[in-house]
């Protein structure tokens, strides 16, 4: 069978699951689950690797579920579809949970569908039997970096060791028997469009992440307001100290300082005496990063210095800027161009955003794509899906026909990838990297 027959049966056989595929995806977003807490959504994946008789571990940095297609050809390279099984909190969603405020309005759900999607259309087409490689779909916890203070508290019980799953997973040895990986992200299409888009991802920010604590002296706030030290004053005049260096920021380094106050005081009648305070310091590069971060510290601790009071911070590994590989890119691309025509397929500009995949960069060749599919914000209550094809279907024959690229023919594409890739991290390096954040 020559690669272009193999790639139209895959193609074919992912459109005729498309009733399937729709489930997984609306199965998971019935119920959304927030990081490191995916039980049901893993359930799911595990009953979809049982029906489609592939072979998983499960349990994975808590939740994490790794199947694997093998090669007919041999296993050479193997190839992630990465899905991550977490959603974020939008408690206004229409879809959100009652009882956490979780919604799937991130597309986590989709890439899950995206990454069954690849599996199905693999071997329903029994298109393993002439590539050269494995193919490992991965549903991965904990993309969100989000409930700092209780992952925090998960890693001093030891029950994991980093904020994100990818992280979490790179420690734990299960991306070492990886060799590359692609995922999707959907995005918003405007309005004055009819038809979703693939977007070609190039970078995106990467941050640092922090729990800030500032405490005082409690008093009574109208009696005795000059026997206290107001705790929340002096996170106020931290924010402001920060605002007034924001314009040292150069653009090129795309600075983001977005912080959220988690407690801000006991009662009306008591000057506050401890608040605390979770943000990020996004860059678009490690360098700028840690500069920024440093000197965004020494504003929030002349906050406290201004009231008297002190100011506790502790910094947190959080994900490194995305770098997608360029070959992977232009599979991808000339693909995506084929199945949906060139005017609806382009290159990205920098995302000031921020994801783990990141971190899986660093070490691999990676490639995360765009797709334009919903209406509405990414993380919004006015998030949905306009374009069912577009978010489920034309992603996963994507995906699959650069796995066919990358593994047909002795995977003789994946053999010149690899053999001009050098990664940017070790993995060596790259776990020294986050435990200087331990010190």
């Amino acid at each position: 069978m020559n690669k272009t027959l193999l790639k139209q049966k895959v193609c074919q056989a992912i459109a005729a699951r498309k009733p399937d595929i729709i489930a997984v995806a609306e199965a998971i977003w019935a119920e959304p689950e927030l990081g490191y807490k995916e039980t049901k959504t893993a359930e799911k994946v595990e009953a979809t690797f049982k029906q489609l008789g592939v072979e998983y571990k499960n349990k994975l940095a808590l939740t994490g579920v790794k199947g694997r297609l093998k090669g007919g050809k041999g296993s050479k390279y193997s190839i992630a579809v990465i899905g991550e099984l977490d959603a974020i909190i939008c408690p206004d969603h229409p879809a959100a949970s009652e009882l956490s405020g979780a919604a799937h309005c991130c597309g986590h759900n989709a890439q899950i569908a995206n990454m069954m999607a690849v599996t199905m259309g693999l071997i329903d087409a029994g298109a393993m039997a002439f590539l050269a490689g494995d193919v490992v779909p991965f549903a991965v916890p904990a993309e969100e970096y989000v409930e700092i203070t209780y992952r925090n508290r998960l890693i001093e019980e030891g029950k994991i060791k980093y904020i994100g799953g990818k992280p979490e997973l790179i420690y734990r040895g299960e991306f070492d028997d990886i060799d590359m990986a692609l995922q999707i992200h959907l995005t918003s299409v405007p309005q004055e469009r009819d038809n979703g888009f693939i977007e070609i991802s190039t970078t995106s920010n990467g941050f640092i992440g922090k729990l800030i604590n500032y405490k005082g002296v409690a008093a009574h706030a109208a009696a005795a307001p000059h026997a206290g030290v107001n705790a929340l004053n002096a996170a106020m005049m931290g924010m402001m100290g920060v605002h007034a260096i924001r314009e040292t920021f150069q653009e090129k380094d795309y600075i983001r300082f977005h912080p959220i106050i988690t407690q801000g005081g006991d009662l009306v009648n008591v000057i506050p005496s401890d608040v605390r305070m979770e943000s990020y310091v996004r860059a678009g590069n490690v360098p700028a990063m840690i500069d920024a971060n440093e000197r965004i510290n020494t504003a929030l601790k002349a906050g406290a210095m201004a009231v008297g009071a002190t100011c506790e911070i502790k910094d947190l590994p959080g994900y490194l800027p995305l770098n997608n590989n360029p070959t992977l890119n232009d599979l991808l691309q000339n693909n995506a161009q084929t199945l949906i025509g060139e005017e609806n397929v382009w290159v990205a500009p920098h995302m000031t955003g921020s994801t783990d995949t990141g971190d899986l960069s660093h070490i691999m060749p990676v490639s995360h794509p765009w797709i334009g599919s919903i209406r509405g914000v990414l993380h919004g209550k006015d998030y949905t899906v306009f374009d069912e094809d577009m978010a489920y279907i034309r992603p996963a024959q994507m995906m699959a026909c650069t796995i066919i690229d990358l593994l047909y023919d002795d995977a003789e594409k994946a053999d010149e990838l690899m053999k001009d890739y050098k990664p940017l991290m070790s993995k060596e390096e790259y776990l020294t990297f986050l435990s200087g954040f331990e010190k």
